[in-house]
């Protein structure tokens, strides 16, 4: 809807880029506490989705892992393989979800105390390390 320019920076003031990108001051967040939730929720939302996505891509899904723990000849006590993909079907999406929920909560904390840099810079961050 247009663009709020302050202290040289430009920031959207309207539209679904405002709601989407983080609140610029503690002024901001307390005037208008939609715009801080949407964000929030996006944020994790986001986060915890592309983590799940990830364990599909880089090969650590239940089967993948079932497959792994076959070769090295481990079992799990009173499963067949099926049945083992089945029971790390339980833990391994969930593990997944929840780390990138706790990724994605720590770029927001980041971005709401000011810290350098963004959000995004954190989420890269906690990723390589």
């Amino acid at each position: 809807s247009g663009i709020n320019a302050e202290y040289g920076h430009k920031y959207p003031n309207g539209g679904l880029c405002y709601y989407l990108s983080p609140p610029e001051t503690i002024s901001h967040i307390i005037s208008d506490p939609n715009h801080a939730i949407v964000y929030i929720i996006f944020m994790l939302g986001s986060c915890a989705f592309l983590s799940m996505t990830w364990i599909d891509v880089s090969g650590s899904s239940a089967k993948d892992v079932a497959r792994q723990l076959r070769d090295q000849q481990l079992l799990m006590r009173g499963h067949r393989e099926k049945s083992m993909v089945h029971e790390l079907n339980r833990y391994i999406p969930t593990a997944a979800a929840f780390g990138g929920l706790c990724i994605g909560a720590l770029s927001v904390l980041a971005v709401f105390l000011g810290a350098i840099g963004s959000g995004t810079v954190f989420l890269l961050a906690v990723t390589i390390i």
